[in-house]
């Protein structure tokens, strides 16, 4: 495991100042905009572009050193961050860069989490694999915590240049603690690559392999539509959350700010406490338990009117992430060889963009063209739950959803039991 800490350590210094700059840039476009659509399209452009590069990265995870796709895709990312800060030191950035910026880093992140995924089972025990999960979930929302305060604080005074000069100097550290470690090869020999095919048809059959093999696991399949469904779902609501926010608090920063560390506490305390347990014994359970507490914590979210019930909320939203995601790719760590993992787990997060990119597509117009204007101008027995000021539409929306994923939560896990039952 002390292979594994020094790079979590790592990639939570360099989650905080990529935080940071996320959380600056929303401030940014909000400013600029008013708009839930415009901070919405930042995730669609970098999502977009995942689409095609989630093809092919699986081919490089299995063809090329580990290590050095890290530094490429760390370096490349970082490099576009330094853009957006030297555009705002300018006076130029435009919420069109942004959104070219985002496309370029959609691609070399994509290439970064995948590698980073497939990490965990060359360097952790597997009795340790719901753990490192955990961990790794330890990192996004560890960064929430930080990010928004320091962000808030710093943002005015030395603004997006300032915000994005830190982010490097994070990043720096992920590059330290990367060459501080030993990455085992993988065997090129045991990773089903058919070099004896040529041209067109060798390239094919090796970008397909993944979804072919998953095609082929009745288990993994059944598991990746389940999370699609939530996912799905769970992103058009956390694409509107921060909007809805500042639509309910007159654009309040701090509000917004407190909110988002709430979050970030939720998720740390939830990765620290499902490590610590290991998680359920059987995974597709957690992970289904994990829908359900998800949906009645999003509920609250819709609920609520005042910044604290959003903190509880935000907090038990992110308290069941950990679960859910390590409970998830523990079956998938368990079910996948590591030489073949870059292009089945390419597959899978090609899968999981799509349903993201749908959903953050779908977020903003919803908001902004349906909930958002059907609430403020046609009262109706809703109006004294969830008034009828901005945001009201938003809250309306993350309520339908939270019933939506608690339903989805609790068909899966009556589904996967009566399956537990006929096989016994």
């Amino acid at each position: 495991m002390r292979t594994f800490i020094t790079l979590w350590f790592g990639q939570l210094a360099s989650s905080i100042g990529s935080s940071m700059t996320y959380f600056a840039l929303t401030l940014w476009v909000w400013q600029q905009t008013q708009s839930a659509t415009a901070i919405a399209l930042i995730l669609v452009f970098y999502q977009l572009p995942q689409l095609v590069i989630s093809l092919l990265s699986g081919l490089l995870i299995d063809r090329i050193p580990r290590r050095t796709l890290l530094w490429l895709s760390d370096a490349g990312a970082a490099c576009c961050t330094l853009a957006v800060g030297i555009l705002a030191g300018f006076q130029s950035l435009q919420v069109w860069h942004i959104y070219l910026i985002a496309t370029v880093i959609g691609c070399f992140g994509n290439v970064q989490a995948l590698t980073y995924s497939t990490l965990v089972p060359l360097i952790v025990p597997e009795k340790h694999h719901t753990r490192a999960g955990s961990l790794g979930a330890m990192v996004e929302y560890g960064a929430a915590i930080l990010s928004p305060a320091l962000a808030g604080v710093l943002y005015p005074t030395v603004g997006l240049l300032g915000i994005t000069t830190i982010d490097m100097a994070t990043f720096m550290v992920a590059m330290v603690a990367l060459a501080l470690v030993q990455i085992p090869p993988v065997s090129r020999a045991a990773a089903n690559l058919d070099d004896n095919v040529i041209g067109g048809q060798k390239l094919w059959r090796d970008i397909t392999f993944g979804f072919r093999y998953i095609g082929s696991q009745s288990d993994l399949l059944a598991m990746m539509l389940a999370m699609s469904t939530f996912t799905f779902l769970h992103q058009i609501g956390e694409t509107l959350y921060q909007p809805m926010v500042l639509a309910r608090t007159g654009g309040d920063a701090q509000s917004l700010g407190l909110v988002v560390a709430a979050s970030g506490i939720g998720g740390v305390v939830g990765a620290i406490a499902f490590s610590l347990w290991g998680g359920f014994r059987d995974r597709p359970v957690g992970m289904l338990v994990g829908f359900m507490g998800t949906g009645c914590s999003k509920l609250l979210l819709g609920l609520g009117h005042l910044p604290g019930l959003w903190m509880t909320a935000r907090f038990g939203t992110a308290f069941h992430s950990p679960l859910i995601m390590s409970s998830y790719m523990a079956v998938w760590y368990s079910r996948v060889a590591p030489e073949l993992q870059g292009r089945v787990f390419s597959a899978d997060y090609l899968v999981g963009t799509v349903v993201m990119l749908l959903a953050n597509l779908m977020a903003g117009p919803l908001a902004d063209g349906i909930f958002e204007p059907w609430m403020q101008q046609h009262p109706n027995p809703l109006t004294p739950i969830l008034g009828a000021g901005p945001g009201s539409g938003m809250a309306l929306l993350q309520v339908l959803l939270a019933i939506a994923i608690f339903v989805t939560g609790m068909v899966g896990f009556n589904l996967y039991r009566l399956r537990r039952i006929r096989q016994v």
